[in-house]
């Protein structure tokens, strides 16, 4: 169990683009009322490389309190979370966000923080499972194809070019496919 936050307060805020300013300011104004002693703020996509979410992850010490606005602005998905939040528990760090009110140097936060992952993770298995259902239906009613691979999509002309005598290292870097995808497209013919 984590105990007590008795440390610092660092706060992380992010949005996905740099046009998105004025949610920037407005995490880094409910950050600022709501104590933090370091903030670390980026602009970025949360599927790129969050080099101040690292830099704020390791900054923190034992006993140090985590805190960000929303879940959506820490952590890409639920596996994301829970890595998130064990790596923050392993390091003694409690991890509070603003909006739902959690904080998980409390028993109840962290139940709130599972529960909320929890169903976020039966949502994404509902979705996946609807999905799969739609891709069979479609299937069996014949409008399913799937999706054509890039190269094959090309092979008509691979073979053009081919033909002409162009090497399949400058069919692969004009067409933007791979020298093997060349050859598997010229072996198929």
């Amino acid at each position: 169990m984590t105990k007590a936050a008795t440390g610092q307060t660092i706060g992380y805020a992010r949005t996905s683009t740099v046009d998105q300013i004025a949610g920037l300011e407005a995490q880094i104004v409910e950050l600022t009322a709501a104590g933090v002693d370091r903030l670390f703020t980026e602009q970025v996509s949360s599927v790129a490389e969050r080099a101040q979410l690292d830099a704020a992850m390791a900054y923190a010490r034992e006993g140090d309190s985590f805190v960000v606005t929303k879940l959506d602005r820490l952590a890409r998905s639920v596996a994301d979370l829970v890595a998130i939040a064990d790596a923050l528990r392993a390091k003694g760090v409690a991890l509070r966000i603003l909006s739902p009110n959690i904080d998980t140097s409390t028993p109840m936060g962290q139940l709130m923080l599972n529960m909320l992952a929890a169903i976020a993770q039966f949502e994404r298995q509902i979705m996946l499972e609807r999905q799969r259902e739609g891709i069979a239906k479609a299937k069996r009613e014949g409008r399913y194809a799937g999706r054509q691979k890039t190269a094959q999509r090309h092979a008509a002309r691979v073979r053009e070019l081919a033909k002409a005598g162009t090497k399949p290292t400058k069919i692969a870097k004009d067409l933007g496919i791979s020298r093997s995808s060349v050859y598997r497209a010229l072996a198929a013919n």
